[in-house]
């Protein structure tokens, strides 16, 4: 009776044992996985909604691993944002502006929907689940289920005190940043009707701002 009392016990820790090393995994592994997935993307594009207090904008981005970026804004109407892995462009339509900055070549313009990006944030940030790592509800009432990440600056250095991200555990692919700062401000960054690997061709980096707008060049350091 005492042997196959002990040999139902071996039996039920070794059933127990291999049901926690399948299920449960550690949010910094979890969001590795996410990370190492975008960087396996060639290019995608992507409609975004970001929300700063009470201002808001929206548009399309365009991206081709690893540093090609481009953003066009249907709010406001006509701006676009392009990095072509060394010359940031930014045209304000509302002011008649091209701003333009050279970037250097170990400066990649790292967005944070990106392998480079989340690598970065893994870095300088401490990976934790906001309440685990079960998909939920993305808001109250809704019926799209996402993992939701909460990353913590490990440093005072950093731009964003922590920053929450919501991923599709499906996909892989992210659904929703909030980001705040040390003062408080917030920012809410979505993601919708992802296009993945389309051969996006370099030319589509390629912006020529209007030949009436005022250029400012390096406008990063101009006093």
């Amino acid at each position: 009776m005492k042997k196959r009392s002990l040999l139902i016990l071996s039996i039920f820790v070794v059933l127990i044992s291999n049901v926690f090393a399948q299920e449960i995994t550690t949010a910094s592994a979890y969001f590795k996985t996410i990370s190492e997935y975008y960087g396996s993307l060639k290019d995608y594009e992507v409609d975004f909604e970001l929300k700063v207090e009470k201002q808001e904008s929206a548009g399309k981005i365009s991206y081709k691993n690893p540093d090609l970026l481009r953003m066009d804004y249907t709010n406001p109407e006509e701006q676009v944002i392009v990095f072509n892995g060394d010359m940031l462009v930014i045209y304000l339509p509302g002011s008649a502006a091209v701003l333009q900055q050279q970037v250097s070549s170990t400066g990649n313009a790292a967005t944070l929907a990106t392998g480079q990006g989340l690598g970065l944030l893994s870095r300088y940030y401490t990976v934790a689940y906001e309440t685990g790592q079960n998909a939920e509800p993305l808001e109250e009432g809704s019926d799209e289920m996402v993992v939701k990440f909460i990353l913590s600056r490990k440093t005072a250095s950093e731009a964003f005190r922590y920053i929450k991200i919501a991923v599709n555990p499906t996909s892989k692919l992210i659904r929703r940043i909030i980001a705040v700062t040390p003062k408080n401000e917030e920012f809410v960054l979505n993601f919708y009707d992802y296009k993945l690997n389309q051969n996006i061709t370099e030319q589509r980096f390629i912006y020529d701002p209007p030949s009436s707008a005022n250029n400012y060049n390096n406008f990063l350091f101009t006093e």
